[in-house]
């Protein structure tokens, strides 16, 4: 195993989370490496400290702690990073400049024009029977999002711009809304794998729902990020005698290539007694690369009291 490996397991060692041949290797490592023995020094004091420290518990964090630290560990999602982002108003007038040479000279002229129908707009929305004059410090809301499909200049050095607005709205509401429900059902298909992560973690309360079922085998079967497949997995736990669920995580076993997933896929498949899942798993066990999975797959295969392998 390299330094940067069993770094990153130190951890899961020390608190007992690495299965016994992993815990071996790593043991191995750290006779070997006295970088890394250092590092397990550092974890052991970082423990002390904590163990100091009193505090109230909920009974469900450790659970939601370990899957949340196996999914960082196996692909979760990127923390998003927050840049510094330009205002709407000046995006607007740079894709005018991008798309219109010698914009410069009228670029006065345009962003009033263009705060003109900005205002026009806005009244007929609104209901109003005029537009309202818009002076040159007025800027569109922070809240609208312009995107400019046509740039057209004339002679009298006016110009005519179509765009498309688009409004960004808060809404907040229990999970039992059909509204925010519906919403969640969409966020789930958003390309930020973050929001899709948080989004299966609240979807997960309400398995029992059709859609929302549909939603996280959807999740489990079709998403490229690791960590949100995970979230998905722990939503159908309540679900897991059902049959296209156990169809779902059959496929997941044959073609997922995290390993996290397809151990957890383990799990849910042999939480209930089902004989014709043990050809699948000792056909499985001689495929599998991954020394975890395949310790999985032994273990549950001799809690149903059958071979390992196949005859």
């Amino acid at each position: 195993m390299t330094c940067d490996s069993v770094s990153t397991l130190i951890p899961l060692y020390f608190y007992g989370e690495l299965n016994p041949a992993e815990e071996d290797r790593v043991e191995e490592h750290l006779h070997q490496c006295a970088a890394c023995k250092q590092e397990m020094e550092k974890q052991k004091r970082l423990a002390a400290v904590l163990d100091s420290r009193q505090k109230d518990i909920p009974p469900y964090l450790l659970d939601d702690c370990r899957a949340d630290l196996l999914t960082a560990i196996h692909g979760g999602a990127p923390r998003p990073v927050v840049q510094p982002s330009k205002g709407p108003w000046t995006l607007f007038l740079e894709a005018i400049a991008t798309t219109l040479p010698g914009f410069g000279r009228y670029r006065q002229v345009a962003g009033a024009l263009a705060l003109l129908l900005v205002g026009f707009f806005a009244a007929r929305l609104t209901g109003g029977g005029s537009a309202p004059l818009l002076t040159g410090g007025a800027v569109p809301s922070e809240n609208v999002f312009a995107t400019v499909r046509s740039v057209q200049p004339d002679a009298a050095g006016r110009v005519q711009i179509a765009f498309d607005e688009t409004r960004r709205r808060v809404v907040s509401g229990r999970m039992d809304d059909q509204s925010i429900q519906k919403l969640l059902l969409a966020a789930a298909h958003e390309e930020n794998p973050a929001v899709r992560l948080v989004t299966m973690n609240l979807l997960k309360e309400s398995a029992n729902s059709t859609e929302v079922r549909d939603a996280l085998l959807n999740a489990v079967a079709h998403d490229a990020n690791a960590g949100v497949r995970l979230k998905a997995l722990e939503g159908l736990k309540p679900l897991a005698s059902d049959p296209e669920v156990r169809g779902t995580l059959a496929g997941v076993l044959l073609a997922d290539e995290n390993a996290a997933v397809r151990m957890n896929a383990v799990d849910l498949l042999v939480a209930h007694r089902d004989d014709r899942v043990v050809g699948m798993l000792q056909g499985l066990v001689q495929r599998e690369n991954d020394n975890s999975v395949r310790l999985k797959l032994e273990k549950a295969l001799k809690e149903m009291n059958a071979s390992v392998g196949t005859f």
